[in-house]
Order: structure tokens, then C-alpha cells, then sequence
């Protein structure tokens, strides 16, 4: 018979291991009572409509229908009045430009406000104003929905061949863009024209380690080994936002994503690669702007959750990802 403290050791790891168990269960049991079966696009009636120019109502495209640009920019903005204006500034040269550079060149840019309390909107209006409701377009979302919604909004709402995120922080050198246009090229022959270019900050990891805390460098490993672990592998930044996606990528992968918060890049790129759509990372110039809304140890807390609950909404068959209808 095995002496008294072998059993006691025995029986601790029989109750660790039965006390995971049970968590991971009602952990899973929760995740699939709180999913929701499909994100369907939920619009409030003020968000159908965008102001041209002269301060008149237009219906909003959609990205079911024809393009009718080469480049869509998709720009998420909440509380970005101060930040906005350099972004804009930025982008709106280059793409100016290249325009007279190629003047069959045609873009679009869309600056989704995601219920800001300041005025975003009127700052972004302005742009419009300037350059026309053609080239510039603002959506102004009644509440709050989370960066990822606000993305959603603006993608889905695109008249571009090709669809570029980029954030209102303007970190992301703009004229990168054509960095991710030759890595989605190199990717042909694209699968249903479907293919996706990340920019990515992993070249920069160890400069920024050296300008972070010894916490936050912390949070940041185990972040990236949540999403490797249990969402996305082979891409090793899943969370700048300058990506470029073409037409259809967008619309297979938008139409079918959930997150609607910080975490939603990891669920569109687990939804595109569980399509198979071949994706590309490629490195950009990228600098630290202050004022983000992340908060460092609450923002981690909820990805993480966000990370858990994706996997294993998918997992228990609580979402599922069908064959979206092929575009036209």
C-alpha cells in the first residue's frame, strides 16, 4: 500500500484535474449559451444614410454591389478629433498624388465614427466638404459597437476593388499601402479572387520590448500565445490594423464575423484561414502615437476572454461558418 503522503499527492491531482474539467465545461457551456447564431448587421435607420457635400442624405452601397473604385479605405474612428486630422492629412496627399501620378486611379475613403462623445464626425466632415462626398464618406453610428463593428460598418458599406483598414491614429506609414498591394499580388492566383495583405510590427518586437515594461511585455507574449494556440497560426501580428484585403476576402469574411470588439482581427483571420484564403504578412513602418484607448491590463484581460470564447463558440458548433454565397 502506498504510504499516506503518496495518496494525498494522488488524490490533489485527481481533484486538479477534475476541477479543470468542470471548469472548462462551464466555461464552454457558457460560451455557447451567450453566442449569437449569426452576426447579422444590425443598422439603425440613421445609419443607412451618409451626408454628400452639401449636407443631403445618400443610401449607402453596398458590398454586394458592383465596385465602382480601385481602393476603399476604411478608417474606425471613436474620440478621434485630435488624432484624426494628421491621419486624414497624411493619407489624403498620397492618395491625391497618386491620383495625378495615375489618373485612372480611383479611391474612396470612409471614416466610420463608432458613437464618439467629441466631434469626430464634423472634423471628418469637413474632409468631405473639401474633397466631395465621392471620394470622402463619413457613417456616423448611433452607439458605441467596438472597433471591429465599426470596421464591419465601413467595409460592408465599400465601393473598392481592393478594401484597406487603417487606423485613425495614423501609426501605419500610409504610403505603405502599395507594400501589402505587391504582397496581394504575389499571392496570385487567387482562390474566388479571395486573398488578404497584413501589415505587420513583428520586425519591430525587439525595439519595442526595450520601450516596454517588463508587465506589458508579459501580457504581449501571452496574448500572442493565446492566439497561436487557440485561434490563428503562421501570422505573427494579428493586431495592425493596416490591412488590405480584395473585394470578395472582405465580403466572406465580414459577413461572417462575431467580434465585434479589440479581438475581432483574430477571428477574421481564423474565419480566413478556416476558407483557406491565402494571406500574406508583411512588414511596415510603424510609430507609437500617443493617445490609444487600450487599456493595458483590461484591454489584454478582455482579448483573452474574447480569444477563449471564439474558440470555443466555434468548437461547440455555437457558430459555424458556412460557404458564404459566391459574389458576382
Amino acid at each position: 500500500m502506498a504510504p499516506l503522503p503518496l495518496q494525498l499527492a494522488a488524490l490533489g491531482a485527481v481533484l486538479g484535474v477534475a476541477l479543470a474539467t468542470a471548469a472548462l465545461i462551464l466555461i464552454s457551456l457558457v460560451a455557447f449559451l451567450t453566442a449569437t447564431e449569426m452576426p447579422p448587421l444590425h443598422r439603425h435607420e440613421a445609419e443607412k444614410f451618409f451626408l454628400n457635400a452639401r449636407g443631403q442624405k445618400e443610401t449607402l452601397p453596398s458590398i454586394r454591389d458592383a465596385p465602382a473604385k480601385q481602393l476603399s479605405v476604411v478608417v474606425p474612428s471613436y474620440n478621434e478629433e485630435k488624432r484624426l486630422p494628421v491621419m486624414m492629412d497624411e493619407a489624403l496627399d498620397y492618395l491625391e498624388e497618386r491620383q495625378k501620378q495615375d489618373p485612372t486611379f480611383t479611391y474612396e475613403m470612409i471614416v466610420v465614427d463608432d458613437g464618439s462623445k467629441d466631434q469626430t464626425s464634423k472634423v471628418a466632415f469637413k474632409y468631405c466638404q473639401k474633397y466631395g462626398s465621392d471620394k470622402i464618406r463619413v457613417i456616423t453610428l448611433v452607439k458605441n459597437r467596438g472597433k471591429g463593428g465599426a470596421v464591419k460598418m465601413g467595409v460592408l458599406s465599400s465601393r473598392g476593388k481592393r478594401i484597406l483598414m487603417a487606423d485613425a491614429d495614423g501609426a501605419t506609414k500610409f504610403s505603405d499601402v502599395e507594400k501589402l498591394e505587391r504582397g496581394l499580388d504575389e499571392l496570385q492566383p487567387w482562390p474566388d479572387r479571395m486573398a488578404i495583405a497584413c501589415g505587420s510590427r513583428a520586425h519591430l518586437q525587439k525595439e519595442s520590448i526595450a520601450q516596454r515594461s517588463y508587465f506589458r511585455t508579459l501580457l504581449m507574449y501571452g496574448f500572442h500565445f493565446l492566439v497561436w494556440l487557440l485561434c490563428v497560426r503562421g501570422i505573427r501580428d494579428t493586431q495592425c490594423g493596416f490591412k488590405l484585403l480584395t473585394r470578395e476576402a472582405a465580403w466572406r469574411t465580414f459577413a461572417a464575423l462575431h467580434v465585434e470588439r479589440w479581438a475581432f482581427d483574430v477571428e477574421l483571420l481564423y474565419i480566413a484561414q478556416v476558407f483557406k484564403i491565402p494571406i500574406a504578412e508583411i512588414a511596415v513602418n510603424w510609430t507609437e502615437i500617443e493617445g490609444s484607448k487600450l487599456v493595458p491590463f483590461w484591454s489584454w484581460l478582455q482579448m483573452g476572454k474574447d480569444l477563449l470564447f471564439i474558440r470555443l463558440r466555434y468548437l461547440t458548433g455555437a457558430w459555424r461558418l458556412e460557404q458564404t454565397r459566391k459574389m458576382n
